[in-house]
């Protein structure tokens, strides 16, 4: 099984999608390791990515879940995932599930305010908030919980507590 956990910079995507990964064995991937450098240095200067910068990403991406179902991995891949589109790209198989880790842009930004060492920062939120495309049919979860609170929901809705 593949579980992208989605959402938003600064939604929680590589705390959240680690957290559950260590509790179910599994391993995890994120997302920002596939990115070419042009992309990294497009959004840490809070240059938003276009479609056009996100395809040889998502085709990326895309190869590397098809791998991980043919060879039987669990994995969780923390991924922003925000339109319908790219979703649509990652989705291999059945295989494949999202959770989306909803929050205000309020809490987000200030979670971003407080955190360093990260390619993205709050110039870049206002943009992926206009790109976001809610999913239907993933598992959404309020991420203003605890970390540990969050998770516990998760594995409930996907029937892995």
């Amino acid at each position: 099984m593949i579980v992208i956990v989605m959402g938003v910079v600064g939604a929680g995507k590589t705390t959240l999608g680690r957290l559950l990964a260590e509790q179910l064995g599994w391993e995890f991937a994120d997302a920002d390791d596939f990115h070419p450098q042009s992309n990294v240095e497009k959004i840490r200067h809070g240059i938003p990515l276009g479609d056009e910068d996100r395809r040889p990403w998502l085709e990326r991406l895309r190869a590397t879940i098809e791998q991980w179902i043919a060879e039987g991995r669990n994995v969780v891949l923390a991924c922003s995932a925000l339109k319908r589109t790219y979703r649509r790209e990652l989705e291999a198989g059945p295989e494949v599930g999202f959770v989306y880790l909803k929050g205000s842009s309020e809490l987000i930004a200030q979670r971003l305010r407080g955190r360093a060492g990260h390619f993205a920062n709050e110039q870049i939120l206002a943009s992926q908030f206009a790109d976001l495309e809610e999913p239907e049919g993933a598992v959404t979860v309020d991420i203003a919980a605890s970390p540990q609170e969050i998770v516990a929901g998760i594995r409930e809705r996907l029937g892995l507590a």
